[in-house]
């Protein structure tokens, strides 16, 4: 098959630090400025909290806290994508371009967590990660709440038959 076959891939490019990660621009839904998320109480550790887009609550994710490269600062930007069938939105330090490579320029890692990336993208003396966003997200969009449920109330505790006496009156 010649390259002239072959598919072309658009991502958008982000930096996380002095690194740079790209996604699907079809899972791409739109970039907007940052914005403080609301806290709230999570079980899942890279959780930031929520914003409200357009009247709808969107969980917002520390993506360097879920790559395990450090908990991304804020006052960057906020990259709403599609996950899972859902919206949720990833914090980056900027984001730098759309970027049309070619699938030759695409290359799988061995190495990689194939749940959180997805291939290399090589472009000139670049490597960008390419994320696997249904992986990344997984927790937002498998339903893990972004609110912990309450803690259940302990269980009263009852004497045995043999402790218990009627009282009298």
């Amino acid at each position: 098959m010649s390259d002239a076959t072959l598919p072309n891939h658009q991502l958008v490019v982000f930096s996380l630090g002095r690194e740079e990660y790209a996604a699907p621009i079809t899972r791409v839904q739109e970039i907007i400025d940052w914005t403080e998320p609301r806290t709230v109480s999570s079980d899942v550790p890279w959780m930031r909290g929520v914003i409200s887009l357009r009247g709808k609550i969107i969980p917002v994710c520390d993506l360097g806290a879920r790559l395990g490269i450090g908990a991304t600062a804020g006052g960057g930007k906020i990259v709403i994508v599609e996950a899972g069938g859902d919206q949720a939105g990833v914090i980056v330090d900027e984001v730098t371009e759309v970027l049309t490579v070619a699938e030759t320029q695409l290359e799988d890692i061995a190495v990689a967590d194939e749940e959180l990336v997805q291939g290399i993208a090589k472009v000139d003396d670049r490597l960008i990660v390419l994320l696997n966003l249904d992986g990344v997200l997984a927790a937002t969009a498998q339903g893990t709440p972004a609110v912990a449920p309450p803690a259940a109330a302990p269980a009263v505790p009852t004497l045995p038959a043999s402790a218990r006496t009627s009282a009298t009156v």
